[in-house]
């Protein structure tokens, strides 16, 4: 396969991918700021969604205040962000006619489709009206081309490229989530302390909104059946494989799509890959616990960052890696 048409593949999905956890992150946060709470804790959680996707010094550009309505505004409709949903879902949608031959009819339709009555809603007020209800709209449209490409792909090189960017952006938005979440207790988190009782949970609304964030409250309580706590919240989102949206699930697929197009000159983003997953195999929450949380997924995000790299220099587009 032509780099530049996998460099293409791989960026449409991890766009549509990036679209949907934002859309995540924004329906969460808008529920939770319409619980009673004091208004600098709202204020807090709205600057947590920018720190999220290191937007804080680019909003601020822009607006003078951090308050609910100017981060949708910036994180939505924002053509000048180029983490926004229209920002994300334009690019997926220029990435996808670039290699239209590439694509089944279906997958480009979804796509295009997408991209089309996303610009609708944003001009006929429908977004203003009812932010969650568009931000729930992102979601089941990332869904739909997830769906239609692994329904309707050969599953070729095209395909694992596709899935690869998919996968990969997942996981540095969940190893983001859940920094910014814990690092919301201001120190780095190494474990509940059995002395501080009355502290066993930072907050049952803040471990809650994380879980929704990434449709795994239903999952904790099915797989632990009791209190959230800070330590078991970590453990679902990071080691568990069987939860889709853990770190352990996203490098799983990022290896063994790698597996499927890796040749000889590719050999070093197999073995960065795999390492990384070893790691995720192989370890105990109590032992990331006694690292602390967010020295841990700092050093995570390095990791797949350089992942990310180093698949762009073995198999796409030079000049657009």
């Amino acid at each position: 396969m032509l780099s530049r048409t996998a460099d293409h593949l791989f960026w449409m999905s991890r766009y549509t991918e990036r679209a949907e956890n934002t859309a995540r992150m924004l329906r969460v946060s808008y529920e939770t700021s319409m619980l009673p709470q004091p208004a600098e804790a709202v204020r807090k959680d709205w600057l947590g969604v920018l720190s999220i996707s290191e937007l804080i010094p680019a909003y601020h550009r822009l607006h003078d205040q951090v308050t609910r309505d100017g981060v949708l505004h910036f994180m939505v409709c924002d053509a000048r962000n180029p983490s926004s949903i229209y920002a994300c879902l334009q690019a997926a949608r220029e990435n996808a006619r670039a290699v239209r031959g590439a694509l089944t009819s279906e997958v480009w339709e979804t796509q295009n489709q997408t991209w089309l009555e996303l610009n609708l809603q944003l001009k006929d007020g429908r977004f203003a009206q009812d932010p969650a209800k568009l931000l729930e709209w992102v979601k089941y449209r990332s869904h739909l081309s997830r769906g239609v490409s692994s329904g309707t792909m050969l599953q070729d090189e095209a395909f694992h490229f596709v899935r690869l960017g998919t996968f990969l952006e997942r996981a540095d938005n969940t190893a983001r989530l859940l920094d910014v979440k814990f690092h919301a207790l201001e120190h780095d988190y190494h474990g509940t302390d059995p002395r501080r009782a009355g502290q066993r949970q930072f907050d049952f609304y803040h471990w809650s909104a994380l879980l929704h964030s990434v449709s795994g409250f239903e999952v904790y309580r099915k797989v632990y059946r009791d209190a959230i706590t800070p330590e078991r919240v970590a453990e679902l989102l990071i080691l568990r494989r069987d939860m889709p949206r853990s770190l352990h699930a996203s490098l799983h697929e990022v290896m063994g799509h790698l597996r499927q197009v890796v040749h000889e000159d590719a050999s070093e983003s197999l073995r960065s890959a795999g390492q990384l997953l070893a790691l995720l195999q192989y370890g105990r929450i109590g032992e990331i616990m006694e690292t602390g949380l967010h020295a841990y997924l700092t050093q995570f995000l390095d990791r797949v960052n350089a992942l990310g790299g180093q698949i762009s220099r073995d198999f796409l587009a030079p000049e657009l890696a």
